[in-house]
């Protein structure tokens, strides 16, 4: 860790050449702070967020048991439905040699209003998973990005300290002790 910190401390000796130089302060160097952050989401947030998923896949997957079992009950309703059809299917065969056609509507009654249920019914399953689906993903970015931060920050401050802080004063001091020389 020293040697680390001595390479950065050390970059601030270095007098600038023009318009290049080194920006020693490294909570101000965007791509050290990215593949700081980067390096911590991809080798913490993995296992984190394969767990997330696993449980936010068995939830969702007793979201679809439970769906499927309101569709076999919805199918065992049509298959009522059906039979009961079929009675009014008789009736109306009686009926029509009779001349009554008012049963004939209540079959396409029926059946429309069946085929309606059913539909609102499969629709709702498929909003439900949508939105379930949306509700986990948002969850786990939540959770990755909150625990990616906090542990950024822990690995930041664990980093930070006296020795550190006097070194990054006093390379900043002699460059704008440099600098001035030069602009003099």
């Amino acid at each position: 860790m020293k040697n680390i910190t001595y390479f950065f401390v050390s970059l601030g000796y270095w007098p600038s050449a023009g318009s290049f130089g080194f920006n020693t302060d490294i909570l101000a160097t965007n791509p050290i702070n990215l593949s700081v952050v980067l390096g911590v989401l991809i080798f913490f947030g993995k296992g984190v967020l394969n767990d997330l998923l696993d449980n936010r896949k068995q939830r969702i997957l007793s979201t679809i048991r439970n769906s499927e079992e309101l569709r076999k009950g919805t199918i065992e309703q049509l298959e009522r439905a059906r039979a009961r059809l079929r009675k009014v299917e008789i009736e109306a065969d009686e009926y029509r040699m009779n001349g009554y056609s008012d049963i004939e509507r209540e079959k396409v009654n029926l059946i429309k209003a069946t085929s309606e249920s059913l539909e609102r019914l499969e629709n709702y399953k498929n909003e439900t998973l949508h939105f379930e689906q949306q509700r986990a993903i948002n969850q786990v970015r939540q959770r990755v990005f909150q625990q990616a931060l906090q542990r950024a920050l822990g690995t930041l401050n664990s980093c930070l300290n006296n020795e550190l802080h006097l070194l990054t004063i006093s390379a900043n001091i002699n460059t704008l002790g440099a600098m001035e020389k030069i602009t003099d």
